[in-house]
């Protein structure tokens, strides 16, 4: 992937995250941080979100098909 198409599938998720309303109160979702997390060696983005009028939060996880292969190992190292 060039960085264009990453900058797109980024941004994408963080529409599904605009979009989606909390679960608690019906308001909006704002990204706290984002982390590349290792599942069954599958890298993906974990953003953890926290509602911004009553502060519950939500981990939205989407797989991460552009992080690669050397990165993917550095970060393996690093949760070891």
């Amino acid at each position: 992937m060039v960085l264009h198409d990453i900058m797109k599938y980024i941004e994408s998720e963080y529409d599904i995250i605009n979009s989606t309303p909390c679960e608690v109160c019906g308001d909006s979702y704002i990204a706290e941080d984002l982390e590349i997390h290792i599942v069954n060696d599958i890298p993906y983005d974990v953003c953890i979100c926290t509602c911004a009028k009553c502060g519950h939060e939500k981990l939205f996880k989407f797989c991460a098909p552009f992080t690669d292969e050397e990165l993917l190992q550095e970060a393996k190292k690093s949760m070891q």
